[in-house]
């Protein structure tokens, strides 16, 4: 599938990944709808990319704000072809520490909005894709791409409940897509390492240089650029399908 006059949605377009997505997708010719909830990060990403942008404001847990947001998409776009999903929360915590056990509430909360919303965008955006006649010669009608993190497979201390819900989404690439097939629509997973986002412009030199180490090659931390640059890829390759990619420099992480 080429991108150029086609609709994408991207959850947590508002920053980091999914912000450096809208912004490549655009580039290439093609109009997103921005899901997050910060309004004025959201708002301004829009405005900066143009017509062919719109922000939403979404709860990616919730079915009614999904369903709400996506019929808005259908309205001024038509159509969605692809659908990045990057919203998600790391909230550390231990199963048990100083404080006592993991309180639950929290857990879930990480579940919530990591694993239930992320399968609760696909299922809906999967039912707009479904609707419109194929866009290539091998019946193709759309791309869903999860993201789910290295974590999956080497989670740390602190990430019992990050990791839980990111090997979830390992774990549903395959069987959604086979289950999409039948309407023309191919499901993959990114597993990003670490990658450079805003959040590591507040960290102490010292650590910062101890994480770009422990990455084997090259030594240095991920661009969102080059997350962006891998989902046009798999957009564009239409025998890339039911694959988890990991993209992380062949770092394995270690317990702390």
């Amino acid at each position: 599938m080429q991108l150029p006059e086609k609709v994408a949605v991207v959850t947590g377009g508002a920053s980091g990944l999914g912000k450096a997505t809208a912004e490549r997708y655009v580039s290439e010719g093609a109009s997103v709808a921005i899901f997050d909830l910060n309004d004025d990060a959201g708002e301004a990403v829009a405005g900066k990319l143009g017509e062919r942008a719109a922000y939403y404001h979404v709860d990616v847990a919730d079915e009614t704000s999904v369903q709400q947001a996506l019929d808005s998409v259908m309205d001024k776009f038509g159509a969605v072809h692809v659908l990045n999903n990057f919203a998600g929360v790391g909230t550390p915590g231990k199963t048990l520490g100083k404080r006592g056990p993991l309180p639950l509430e929290q857990y879930v909360k990480v579940v919530e909005v990591n694993q239930v919303g992320t399968f609760n965008v696909a299922r809906l955006a999967a039912e707009k894709m479904a609707m419109h006649d194929p866009v290539t010669d091998d019946g193709i009608r759309g791309v869903i791409i999860n993201t789910a993190s290295v974590a999956a497979f080497e989670g740390q201390v602190g990430q019992v409940a990050y990791s839980a819900t990111k090997g979830a989404i390992v774990g549903m690439t395959l069987p959604m897509a086979r289950e999409l097939a039948e309407f023309g629509i191919r499901v993959n997973t990114l597993a990003p390492g670490l990658i450079h986002t805003p959040l590591f412009d507040a960290v102490e030199e010292s650590f910062y240089n101890s994480l770009k180490a422990s990455v084997v090659f090259p030594q240095r931390l991920g661009k969102p650029e080059e997350i962006a640059a891998l989902c046009v890829s798999i957009v564009e390759n239409d025998y890339i399908n039911g694959e988890t990619i990991r993209i992380d420099g062949a770092i394995r992480m270690q317990p702390r």
